[in-house]
């Protein structure tokens, strides 16, 4: 299973997901409750049966469950039952799905799987004023599918919590902005968004922060009306912007081809980010008219990347 077939076009707001269920205890008595999930099509490479795996004794979190060949590779296995902190009902045989993002290839053991679907950015609902038993922080949104809810789940966030990030904040930054720089971010995962503010803060840049590519665009129309009614120009409010691809309501596609077809906001440079830009992604990209595009390990250069584009506008 990979990108091929599957991406859709740009700018339709549409992506597909993998749902997928864990079965945890329910009342006494009573029936395993169902827990059902989704992940992009695009970060899976395949679903295989579960090997035996146990808990790692000493392992550094109780979710690690060891590691496993898969052709040319050896990659770690977590259970995300554990992780979730759903009590899994044991079954005879579990199943692993395979993903490939952020340069790193790893498996999460599951129930089992359900299907695939298409749905559009505006169907996922974003989790506010929704209080799941599992981990909130990695439900970024939810999907109404033949009368139950599937929650959308970021993986990134699960890796991050795993394996923290190693970027050192209180070293001296590699860039520093040469004068005021103010940054619209689009990013639905607050841990993604901390990071991004955290970065930019360190080298001198303003971040505007916004929770999905929706609330970016409401932003951006906002001040450009502003800069219209004042006769000032847009850069007085904003600078630049830098947008994940996958967001509820709206994706990073659908807000760039927006950017670039609206005449008081076709020339602020966009950078979009994702943890699978492969060569089709990086294609639809450029489609809709995207100045740069970085993988998600790469966040890290924001700030030069930043500074590099905003001078050569303003050159």
């Amino acid at each position: 299973m990979n990108d091929t077939g599957i991406l859709l076009e740009t700018g339709t707001n549409e992506l597909e997901i993998l749902e997928f269920h864990i079965d945890g205890e329910g009342e006494a008595d009573g029936p395993p409750e169902r827990h059902s999930f989704g992940v992009n099509v695009a970060k899976v490479m395949e679903v295989i049966e579960s090997p035996r795996l146990e808990p790692q004794p000493g392992a550094a979190h109780p979710s690690y469950r060891g590691l496993i060949p898969l052709r040319h590779h050896i990659l770690p296995v977590i259970d995300l039952a554990v992780w979730l902190g759903i009590a899994k009902v044991q079954a005879p045989r579990d199943n692993v799905i395979i993903t490939e993002f952020s340069k790193t290839i790893t498996g999460f053991i599951v129930s089992g799987v359900t299907g695939i679907h298409r749905v559009g950015w505006p169907e996922v609902i974003p989790p506010d004023g929704y209080m799941p038993k599992t981990g909130i922080q990695a439900i970024i949104g939810l999907i109404e599918r033949d009368g139950h809810f599937i929650q959308l789940l970021d993986l990134e966030t699960i890796l991050a919590d795993l394996s923290p990030s190693e970027i050192d904040f209180d070293a001296p930054p590699q860039t520093v902005a040469p004068g005021e720089l103010k940054a619209l971010v689009a990013d639905d995962s607050a841990t993604i968004r901390l990071m991004i503010q955290k970065t930019l803060e360190r080298s001198g840049i303003t971040p505007i922060v916004t929770g999905n590519g929706q609330e970016a665009q409401d932003t951006l129309r906002t001040m450009a009306a502003k800069a219209a009614a004042e006769g000032r120009p847009l850069s007085d409010f904003v600078d630049i912007l830098i947008s994940d691809i996958e967001m509820p309501l709206m994706d990073g596609f659908t807000l760039t081809k927006y950017v670039k077809t609206t005449p008081a906001l076709r020339h602020l440079p966009v950078v979009l980010y994702s943890s699978i830009i492969t060569d089709e992604l990086r294609h639809k990209g450029e489609s809709v008219g995207a100045d740069l595009q970085i993988a998600k390990p790469d966040l890290e250069r924001l700030p030069e990347v930043a500074v590099r584009l905003v001078g050569a506008k303003n050159a």
